[in-house]
């Protein structure tokens, strides 16, 4: 039975979760949306809190996935989770990136882009 990709964004949360919670992380929430787009998890370690977008894939290098145009929706759906509930500690946007069952933890990729 082959998945749809909801199915497999799924999958790969969870092993993100596990991965984030085996490295200290705690989590703080899971699949925070607005209208701009969602947050894939938001996570709390050393007083520093971190927006992680899950990308996944077999076949293909899923980083690419995270564009530009990606990366302005996160940082709008951040800015309203900051305001929303009144957050005034330190952030970054990271990526978890899981390929052919090895995971990645890229931190800070705003500064990539």
């Amino acid at each position: 039975m082959k998945l749809n990709s909801r199915e497999i964004g799924k999958i790969a949360e969870d092993k993100a979760i596990k991965f984030l919670e085996e490295n200290n992380f705690q989590i703080i929430e899971r699949n925070f949306y607005t209208k701009f787009g969602e947050i894939d998890i938001i996570a709390k370690k050393k007083e520093i809190l971190h927006f992680i977008e899950v990308k996944s894939g077999d076949s293909f290098e899923p980083i690419y996935n995270i564009t530009d145009r990606k990366l302005k929706k996160i940082v709008k759906t951040l800015n309203i989770y900051l305001s929303k509930n009144s957050i005034k500690i330190s952030y970054q946007i990271d990526a978890l990136i899981i390929k052919n069952e090895n995971i990645s933890f890229i931190e800070n990729i705003s500064l990539f882009f």
